[in-house]
């Protein structure tokens, strides 16, 4: 039992914040500055210029289109929604969300499936990750996914901006997004950021009262930079934690944006209980808990699906073997 509470500690750093329990917070290995003279796996040098001066970059075909067609279609099915028939897109969420921002962006709480573990453990994904970390030896988020639909007639939402840490803190970490879906039309909701304000942060912050949200910026006069950012089906995105970052509300008629969150950041093997709560979390098909994370009322995961297999990659990304 006492083994079983303390796994269950390592889990609960999130409780009042909304980045994802699987991994630790901030990295005590910093983000890749180029200085171990090794080169790049998958980013271009025009990539790395991007990625530091904007925060994001984004890598094309980082999964099979076949692939991403496949996870779509299985998350579409584990949700109980019908592609072809949007009288079923609109049904109650199942559990709330106690971050409520996130209310109606289309979270879908699924989290070890064997489609959801296939991109994880793709050479091509872990690359690109490596190349942001400056380490081979990096573990996988378990996270999930998001099916973003058109916002009914007659309801208007804004989308949001958002930390999912305190960017005082100087987090070291990063986060991820998958396309299942081309999301090339910039009213089909999809992720968004501000790039201007992840540059800026030092100076904008003197700009704004003591009391400030440090998890919500306040918007005025920066609504011209948001970037939305567009993908294609197995495009995989990769923004730097300090970069504010959101959902957009899908605005379009009837396309429905797909993605899939996954992001890695440097293994901690010496902190066994993380380590137990992810295989745990992979074998028996637990969510995560936290601010941000209801989990699936149903239990499908763990009661209609069995436990993903994984790659030798793969079982390396989770924590079971080392690296």
């Amino acid at each position: 039992m006492e083994e079983e509470a303390k796994m269950e500690m390592a889990n609960k750093a999130h409780e009042e914040i909304p980045g994802n329990p699987s991994t630790a917070t901030s990295s005590k290995i910093k983000l890749n500055d180029r200085s171990n003279g090794k080169s790049l796996r998958v980013l271009t040098e025009e990539d790395w210029d991007f990625w530091i001066h904007n925060g994001y970059i984004v890598i094309k075909n980082a999964i099979p289109k076949e692939q991403a067609k496949a996870t779509a279609d299985f998350i579409w099915e584990f949700d109980e929604k019908d592609p072809n028939d949007s009288n079923t897109w609109y049904a109650p969420a199942r559990a709330e969300m106690k971050m409520k921002e996130l209310t109606g962006t289309g979270m879908v709480e699924v989290y070890n499936h064997q489609h959801l573990w296939n991109n994880r453990q793709m050479p091509k994904v872990y690359d690109a990750f490596v190349d942001v970390w400056g380490t081979e030896k990096l573990w996988v988020t378990i996270d999930r996914a998001n099916l973003n639909f058109p916002l009914p007639p007659g309801v208007e939402k804004k989308g949001f901006i958002h930390w999912d840490y305190d960017p005082e803190t100087r987090p070291q970490n990063v986060q991820g997004v998958l396309a299942l879906a081309d999301q090339t039309d910039e009213n089909m909701g999809g992720f968004q950021c501000i790039p201007w304000l992840y540059r800026n942060y030092d100076t904008w912050k003197l700009t704004q009262p003591k009391d400030r949200d440090h998890f919500q910026p306040d918007l005025e006069g920066l609504e011209d930079k948001i970037v939305k950012v567009k993908m294609e089906a197995g495009d995989l995105l990769i923004f730097n934690s300090t970069e504010p970052h959101g959902i957009r509300p899908n605005k379009s008629k009837n396309k429905v944006r797909i993605a899939q969150y996954i992001s890695m950041m440097p293994a901690e093997e010496e902190n066994d209980e993380l380590r137990q709560w992810r295989i745990n979390s992979w074998k028996n098909r637990v969510a995560p808990e936290g601010y941000a994370f209801p989990g699936d009322p149903r239990h499908w995961e763990r009661d209609k699906y069995g436990t993903a297999e994984l790659t030798d990659l793969g079982q390396k990304l989770l924590g079971l073997k080392n690296w």
